[in-house]
């Protein structure tokens, strides 16, 4: 971030624009809204700003600035159409170390004015650092269609009860409460201008929560983190991302699902490598159900799908032995996201009329005891799990039970993330890619005649060359 986004109480005071000017008048406008009590320095005033100095809002200096009219202010803004002045004012104030901002010029800005959707007492300030104002201004029209004036009706509501909800609710459970308010039916009564009917609603909800057990168990929400890209999630993992309070999350989840987590919610790793556990299962399942125990909303985040090789079975069995109450919200598994951003399609009417997702990873001894007959069958497209490490047991299993030697084979690491790398080769010869190339996990493994698509089909590829071009 190039600027932190703060909020300022400016009511009652002392703001200095530099500017009397049209856009200087919209600066003051804001300031106004904000309550704070401005002085303009200017030799004159445009209409608009000439209107409010009639009316008795602004204090009007009718002169040029002078390093004495930073006296007193609590924060500065440049407006004139002279660069020279906009530059001194901001030098004099910084030395001062008072917050100013020159419109249009962020190099001179010790703080920036966002674009703004008021609802107040809800504000939204959106900001692009001073990159593209027109930009900021887009989205902010956005925004307003997404936001309902109502939403401030909404937000005073939830004032008057705040007090009421701290004494009879817990503070363990006092977020869930409001959070289950404010996008249930209160919220809808109010958005639909039924303001009694949701101040009732929002009694009623209050009453059953002060009768509520205290030791009454939170949450767990199971969810599939896909593959790595942030955009692949749903909008249902989102919305349970931001509501947990903790979050338990394991190793093959990207720092981009990571940052969309709520940000004040507690982060757990338990995560697993090969012949190294963070936590062994049985202790990941113990942890689930004492933090739920506690009251809490349990983000446990799988990468991938949690119900394909993410052992969310046997998580939900332990919570379900334990009566915790539980959410599974599937992802899209490593397999479909890593085969569509390697432009490998896993089922083609002439090359494979089946898929078989399989797990990879050796036992102890090396040895994969999987059905090698099966697997080694014509027309199918074979994907492995963790099978990088086990590659020479995989090559020697499927080429033993007739598995043709130039079946082609794709190594994807890292799918769908922007470091993603794609490898082809042969059955006979992948063994020998693995050796001379440096693979690091998560690597998904593909074997069948649609690896062959990849040359036509590699959508990815043939869009950063249309962009380099």
């Amino acid at each position: 971030m190039d600027f932190l986004p703060l909020f300022l109480r400016l009511t009652g005071r002392p703001a200095l624009v530099v500017g009397g000017g049209e856009v200087a008048a919209r600066k003051v406008a804001l300031l106004l809204d904000a309550g704070a009590e401005v002085r303009v320095v200017a030799p004159e005033l445009g209409t608009t700003l000439a209107g409010e100095y009639a009316a008795g809002r602004i204090r009007h200096v009718a002169r040029h600035f002078a390093a004495p009219d930073l006296d007193g202010a609590d924060l500065v803004i440049a407006a004139t159409d002279d660069v020279v002045v906009n530059a001194e004012v901001s030098r004099l104030a910084r030395a001062r170390s008072l917050p100013v901002n020159v419109v249009d010029n962020p190099a001179l800005c010790s703080f920036i004015m966002p674009a703004i959707v008021d609802r107040s007492p809800v504000i939204v300030a959106l900001s692009t650092g001073g990159a593209s104002p027109v930009l900021a201004r887009l989205l902010r029209g956005r925004l307003e269609s997404l936001i309902p004036a109502a939403y401030g009706k909404l937000a005073r509501l939830a004032a008057d009860f705040r007090s009421r909800v701290q004494h009879a609710v817990p503070e363990a459970r006092r977020r869930a409460f409001w959070e289950d308010a404010l996008q249930g039916a209160v919220a809808e009564d109010v958005l639909a201008g039924r303001e009694a009917e949701g101040r009732a609603r929002l009694e009623a909800l209050l009453e059953a929560a002060g009768h509520a057990p205290d030791d009454a168990p939170g949450e767990v929400y199971l969810v599939g983190g896909g593959p790595g890209d942030p955009e692949l999630l749903t909008f249902r993992a989102l919305r349970l991302m931001q509501q947990a309070d903790v979050v338990v999350y394991d190793r093959l989840i990207s720092d981009g699902v990571l940052a969309l987590v709520r940000r004040d919610a507690e982060r757990i790793y338990v995560g697993k490598a090969r012949a190294e556990h963070t936590l062994p299962q049985e202790e990941i399942n113990a942890l689930l159900v004492r933090l739920a125990r506690a009251g809490r909303r349990v983000l446990r985040l799988k990468g991938g799908d949690p119900f394909i090789f993410g052992r969310g079975g046997e998580e939900i069995d332990t919570l379900m032995a334990e009566g915790i109450p539980f959410q599974v919200v599937p992802g899209i598994t490593a397999a479909s996201g890593c085969a569509a951003y390697a432009g490998i399609p896993l089922t083609h009417r002439d090359h494979a009329q089946s898929v078989t997702f399989v797990t990879g990873h050796p036992k102890r001894d090396g040895d994969l005891r999987l059905n090698w007959p099966a697997l080694a069958m014509p027309n199918q497209t074979l994907v492995f799990y963790m099978g990088v490490h086990g590659i020479q047991a995989i090559r020697a299993g499927l080429l033993d039970h007739g598995m043709p030697p130039d079946t082609p084979v794709a190594i994807v690491e890292r799918g769908t993330q922007p470091d993603m790398r794609t490898h082809v080769s042969t059955l006979a010869e992948v063994c020998a890619l693995v050796e001379r190339t440096e693979i690091s996990p998560p690597a998904l493994l593909i074997i069948g005649g649609v690896v062959t698509l990849r040359s036509r089909l590699d959508w990815r590829g043939q869009a950063a060359q249309r962009q380099a071009g």
